[in-house]
Formats: C-alpha cells, sequence, structure tokens
C-alpha cells in the first residue's frame, strides 16, 4: 500500500468516526448537566462532605496551584538514596477460570457473534470496506497479502502488551485483565455504577469479570471499579475551572468496596480547564492507597473560552507523562504496588504528541478506546487509536444501552491485541 492510498484510508476513518461525534457530545453535555445539579444537591449539606469537600472552592484553587509547583518535587535530602524496600503483596485477587476450561483460542474458534478481528482487518475487507463504498474511494489492500489470521495479526491471540512494547513493571495487567464498572453514585446516566448500590453492583461485576477468566484462563480477569472522582460541569465555580469534586465520602465507600472485594479502583478525573496535575494531586490520599489507580478522561479538558461537554477538549502528550512520573515517584517514596495510568479518548487528536507518553519500571499505561457505537466503527476506532498509535496497553468500553449490538466477552477478546482493561458502562 502507497503512502497516498494508505492516508487516504486512515482520513476515510477519521472522517467515518466523526459522523456520531455530535450526538456523543450531546449526550455528554445531558449527562454533564445531571450529575452536575445532582452532586451540587448530594453535597450542600456539611454533614455529606469530608472537611476537604467543605471548603470553598477558592481555597481548592490555591491548593490546586500549589499541588501544580509541588508535582515533581524530590522530597528526599540531596545526595541521600534510600535502599528500596520489598514490595508489598499484591492488593487484588484475580476470579479464577473454572477447573477444565479451554485456552482463548479454542475458545475463539467457530462461528457465532460478532469477528471484531475480521472489522479491524482490511484484507478481510469489514469495516474498512465499507467505509471505501461509503466515500467513493478505491480500496487498496497490500501488495503481499498474508495468508492466515495468525499472520495479519500484530501480536499472537489473546496477547494483550502491544506490538514492540514491553511492560519492566509488577503492575495490575502483568498477568491479569481488569474487567471494570465506570459511572457516579449520584446518576445512572454516566455509566452502570449509578444504577445499583455497591454490594449489588459488586455481584454483577464479579459475575461479568468471571466469564472473561472462563475465556482465557491464562490471564485471569480482576474486578475493578473506575469512579469518577473529578467531575466536569457546564458553570466554571467561584475558581473558575469547570469542575467539581465528587464528595469524599462517596470516594471512601468504594474504597472499602473493592478492598473488601479483593478488586481495584480506578479514580477517573475529568479536568475542565484544570490542568491534570492540579486534579491529580487532590487525589493523592487515596493513590497512596495500595488499590487504587489512576484514569484520565481527556475529551473534558478544555481552554479559555471554551466549555466542557459543549466544546470537544484535548490533553497534550507531555501533561499525561507528568502523571506518569508522578505515580512512578509515588510508589518509590510510599513502597506501594505498582500503578496503572488509564487514558480515555474517543477520537483521533484528542491525546496529542501521543509518542511522548511512556511507562515506566513502576507505572503501566493503557489507551482505553472510548466511544459508544456499532460495532464496526468501535472496531476501527480501536485500530486507529490503540492498534496503530501504541503506547503499551490497550482497553475498550462496552456501552450496555447505547452499543448496537452489545458486543459479548468473546467478541472482545477477538481484537487484536486483546485489550487488556474492558470497561462497562
Amino acid at each position: 500500500m502507497d503512502a497516498e492510498s494508505d492516508f487516504g484510508r486512515r482520513r476515510d476513518r477519521r472522517r467515518r468516526g466523526r459522523r456520531i461525534t455530535s450526538f456523543v457530545m450531546l449526550a455528554v453535555l445531558v449527562s454533564v448537566l445531571v450529575i452536575s445539579i445532582l452532586i451540587l444537591v448530594r453535597g450542600c449539606g456539611p454533614e455529606s462532605l469530608g472537611e476537604e469537600d467543605s471548603k470553598p472552592d477558592t481555597e481548592r484553587a490555591e491548593q490546586n496551584k500549589a499541588a501544580t509547583g509541588a508535582a515533581n518535587r524530590n522530597d528526599a535530602e540531596p545526595g541521600k538514596k534510600e535502599k528500596k524496600k520489598e514490595k508489598p503483596e499484591k492488593p487484588f485477587a484475580a476470579i479464577p477460570a473454572p477447573d477444565g476450561a479451554k485456552p482463548l483460542s479454542d475458545n475463539l474458534e467457530g462461528g457465532g457473534g460478532v469477528d471484531m478481528f475480521a472489522l479491524q482487518d482490511p484484507q478481510a475487507g469489514g469495516a474498512v470496506q465499507d467505509q471505501y463504498e461509503d466515500t467513493g474511494a478505491e480500496k487498496t489492500t497490500n501488495s503481499e497479502p498474508k495468508d492466515s489470521e495468525a499472520e495479519r495479526r500484530s501480536v499472537p491471540v489473546g496477547e494483550m502488551v502491544l506490538s514492540d512494547k514491553q511492560d519492566e513493571s509488577d503492575g495490575p495487567l502483568k498477568e491479569n485483565r481488569l474487567v471494570a464498572y465506570y459511572g457516579h453514585p449520584s446518576t445512572g446516566l454516566m455509566g452502570i455504577l449509578g444504577e445499583y448500590q455497591p454490594d449489588e453492583l459488586m455481584d454483577r461485576l464479579k459475575e461479568q469479570t468471571a466469564e472473561y477468566s472462563r475465556l482465557d484462563p491464562d490471564r485471569p480477569a480482576v474486578p475493578a471499579i473506575e469512579l469518577i472522582a473529578s467531575v466536569a460541569q457546564p458553570v466554571p465555580g467561584s475558581d473558575g475551572l469547570y469542575v467539581t469534586q465528587t464528595p469524599k465520602k462517596d470516594v471512601q465507600t468504594y474504597v472499602d468496596l473493592t478492598k473488601k472485594n479483593d478488586a481495584l479502583l480506578l479514580l477517573d478525573v475529568q479536568l475542565g480547564r484544570a490542568t491534570v496535575m492540579q486534579e491529580v494531586k487532590l487525589l493523592e490520599p487515596y493513590l497512596k492507597l495500595p488499590n487504587v489507580h489512576l484514569a484520565i478522561d481527556t475529551e473534558y479538558s478544555v481552554e479559555d473560552g471554551e466549555v466542557p461537554g459543549q466544546d470537544l477538549g484535548e490533553v497534550d502528550g507531555p501533561e499525561i507523562q507528568e502523571a506518569v512520573e508522578y505515580l512512578d515517584d509515588l510508589v518509590e517514596r510510599e513502597n506501594i504496588p505498582d500503578k496503572l495510568l488509564m487514558v480515555h479518548q474517543f477520537e483521533d487528536g484528542i491525546v496529542t504528541n501521543k509518542q511522548v507518553i511512556k511507562p515506566t519500571k513502576n507505572v503501566q499505561v493503557a489507551l482505553h478506546a472510548d466511544g459508544f457505537g456499532g460495532a464496526d466503527a468501535k472496531a476501527v476506532k480501536y485500530e486507529l487509536l490503540v492498534r496503530d498509535q501504541p503506547i503499551q496497553y490497550g482497553g475498550f468500553k462496552v456501552f450496555y444501552k447505547q452499543d448496537e449490538p452489545v458486543l459479548e466477552p468473546r467478541d472482545v477478546l477477538r481484537l487484536d491485541p486483546a485489550p487488556a482493561v474492558v470497561t462497562y458502562q
């Protein structure tokens, strides 16, 4: 495939992916409005807030400014280097596969379901072929087609680390897949987390997670909760940052829930006009906990004159890398288990300068292909954002109500590479 044809194929993919952007942004705006109102109502009484939550926004803004300056501070005295202690045991337990479970390759054989790899694969036609038909462009294929699916895959079936990437950490994705439920406890509009009480939610999550362990027993899945810890809002607030914090008592509820169930907690930040590190530093007390990790919702990061939920934001790679290095330093200082940083992206260009984002020996990085729609659009998006722009691991989101069809775990595991994090919203 020559460079001009390859460029045309990628351009057509971007156009197809953007067809649903207006609908997505409308849904985001409605969700942001509703959840902002609910958080304000939920947090209006001092009895519902922790000490930090009851502080005025202006004071929080001052703390944010101080946090930005302190993000990469080394608290150790110059010239002194502490001997690294042995790390504690992993604070999670995978759902074991049942006795006699077959390997993933056997479970993916045969027909039925949605072949997500075929929708990714230009040689197989599928989504790529449909795009050329839609635009009238000429379909091109590699001049040397590969005969087998194994040859066409970037990594062997089931492999989660992206092609030519390595994992030098001992983080949760090294030997396991994460299956997460996403949302905010105030409302079901932003995900399944708000639809059930915590204990029932965990029961459902474990059931969903167990299916992934059954299908891929070599990589048993771990249940995880992805809780929106800072929520972008359509009004500036007194600090002008267009973001509000989830009450501490709500965060603590899910800290306790995940710890009790040997599960993991990912705290998701929506940025508004705050910087990545302003929001991340506010979560430091939680990030010091062994089972708590970090996620960044990039599309809510807006500039002056823009409003989250109305304008599509973006985050620059160096900002994300600063968070990676902050987590790496936190692991060293606190002698805690290695961390995961997950970056949400639902359209090309929302994360700029992605090539500077590098995992470390203490921090894994997963690029999570977000957004709802049909199976073909989701497959192409995963190929464009994850396989074609590799960082280390890939993530994939399934929407129970908006996707058509709702993909089964077997469908998801056909993707190339296999998602290391599967999130349900």
